[in-house]
């Protein structure tokens, strides 16, 4: 994605980024439900694009590593067509780093990058699916997390096709990787089936449950601002990421009590 579709879709262009785009995540009129995270030890979260799990989940993410769970990312694209004064052979290093550099701030080591798919042309397809599945079964996860395929964003945003494309894949992987007979080759490379239990999406505009990440917040804002060359591109007028993740976070907006939350539709 582009620095200018980037700076135009201020609320939820590449995640729920933009104060006014994840402040309303969760304003569902009667509350959420809190996230069952005590039997998880293992997540695997998959993203299209580098800085797409900054926009918030990095504060779940933050809590379950500090907790002594197991998290590993998943990036389909490298973001290189991300920057508009940037060729994108340079781009994707800078933002694969940048990623590297982000997961670390909140306990992530593992980051992942597929290979094949360019980023802004992602299209859902088998695959797309059987790499993912690929990636479920040996990391073998109780929680997956994963981006909205919905045409919008909490708040109204209108989400960019390569989320759609990877947040529909994961839903589908996620089936393809619990079933032997849907990509043999999978077993035949030694991946037995993994049917992870729950997929928890981020930015979905029909919330059902909400992660307590009160305590968090410093942590995410440092894994969002790892995006340095990244976020620069956008502009000046482009909010930090303290303003950012003040929004999409903030507890009250979502239904809770609690300080910090992160909303978000739980499929069991």
């Amino acid at each position: 994605m582009t620095s200018e579709s980037r700076a135009e879709g201020r609320s939820g262009a590449n995640g729920t980024s933009g104060t006014e785009g994840a402040g309303e995540a969760g304003r569902p009129g009667g509350g959420l439900t809190a996230l069952d995270d005590s039997g998880v030890e293992r997540v695997l979260c998959v993203a299209a694009h580098p800085d797409d799990l900054e926009y918030g989940a990095a504060a779940a993410v933050d809590r379950w590593t500090r907790a002594g769970k197991t998290v590993t990312y998943l990036l389909v694209t490298r973001g290189e067509a991300g920057i508009d004064t940037m060729h994108p052979d340079e781009a994707g290093p800078v933002r694969e780093q940048e990623e590297r550099d982000g997961a670390a701030e909140v306990g992530v080591t593992v980051v992942e990058f597929l290979d094949g798919f360019a980023d802004g042309t992602v299209e859902h397809s088998l695959d797309l699916r059987r790499a993912i599945a690929r990636e479920i079964r040996v990391r073998r996860p109780d929680l997956i997390v994963s981006l909205t395929h919905a045409d919008q964003f909490a708040g109204g945003g209108v989400n960019q096709a390569d989320h759609r494309a990877v947040g529909l894949a994961v839903v589908d992987a996620r089936a393809d990787a619990g079933n032997r007979w849907i990509f043999p080759e999978l077993v035949e490379e030694g991946h037995e089936p993994w049917s992870a239990p729950q997929v928890f999406v981020t930015a979905d505009p029909a919330p059902t449950h909400v992660v307590d990440v009160s305590g968090h917040l410093e942590a995410a804002v440092r894994s969002l601002a790892a995006h340095a060359r990244y976020l620069e591109a956008l502009g000046p007028d482009y909010p930090s990421p303290r303003e950012l993740l003040t929004g999409i976070l903030d507890g009250r907006a979502a239904g809770t009590e609690s300080g910090h939350a992160l909303a978000g539709r739980l499929l069991g």
